[in-house]
């Protein structure tokens, strides 16, 4: 019709949003031109994940997912076809670790103004899968752009925490209530044994795979919940005392 509708998106101006709800709000944001929901969709579907995209129940999933990453799909379905009939091994894909903490890391406009180079660069950081390619990025960005600014770099930070975590078996660090949750996680006795030492408060959900620690505080009484880098590290410290440091040394 000829009426215009209009929708408004409200949330708590304490309540840190995650990387993945400013990445949404963005992309709703800076696409509001006839037509722009294919778009919209799309962007939602890279930030989620594109599911069963090879599966025979699915059509027209090139326009669905996007070329590049129906490409990247389309290689590793081919790889893996090449290893059965060669008999070796194929490469193990490096699994997704969703982290969604109260962080602010985001690629500011006024770092990077054009919205393609923008997604770029938030694709760039995504495929970060080792130290190496963290520093490549980080001079990438600043070739091109200039100095990171604070939340750029705690994007990289984050990637750098992926890494750690992909190495533990995780695939989910999310803030859930008033504690953050590690999993899957199958802790040995001997692991226990270290929890109950290390983090006191700690509830381990056996049939669940899941651990749940509260969020430590920035001092005992009055303190508030940590949050951005000092939160991260505290994550990453964890990662390393509960399973990088036990795997070691077995």
């Amino acid at each position: 019709g000829r009426e215009r509708g209009y929708a408004y998106f409200l949330y708590p101006p304490e309540k840190p949003l995650t990387e993945t709800a400013h990445e949404r709000l963005a992309t709703i944001s800076q696409h509001t031109e006839m037509g722009a929901g294919m778009y919209v969709a799309m962007k939602d579907l890279e930030i989620r994940g594109a599911g069963n995209v090879l599966g025979a129940e699915q059509s027209g999933f090139i326009a669905g997912v996007g070329f590049d990453l129906y490409v990247r799909l389309m290689a590793e379905a081919v790889q893996e076809q090449k290893a059965k009939l060669s008999g070796v091994a194929a490469p193990e894909e490096q699994h997704d670790v969703k982290v969604e903490l109260p962080i602010n890391a985001h690629i500011p406009h006024d770092y990077v103004t054009s919205e393609r180079l923008r997604l770029e660069a938030y694709k760039r950081i995504a495929a970060i899968a080792s130290p190496a390619d963290i520093e490549e990025v980080r001079a990438e960005l600043t070739d091109r752009y200039g100095r990171p600014p604070r939340e750029v770099e705690n994007l990289l930070e984050v990637a750098k925490f992926r890494i750690a975590a992909r190495s533990a078996g995780l695939s989910d660090v999310t803030l859930q209530g008033q504690n953050i949750k590690f999993g899957p996680v199958r802790l040995q006795e001997s692991q226990q044994v270290r929890l109950d030492r290390l983090y006191k408060k700690a509830i381990y959900k056996q049939a669940a795979e899941t651990l749940l620690v509260p969020v430590p505080k920035t001092k005992p009484l009055g303190g508030q919940p940590l949050r951005d880098l000092d939160l991260l590290k505290w994550c990453g410290d964890l990662v390393e005392a509960m399973f990088l440091e036990p795997a070691r040394v077995s």
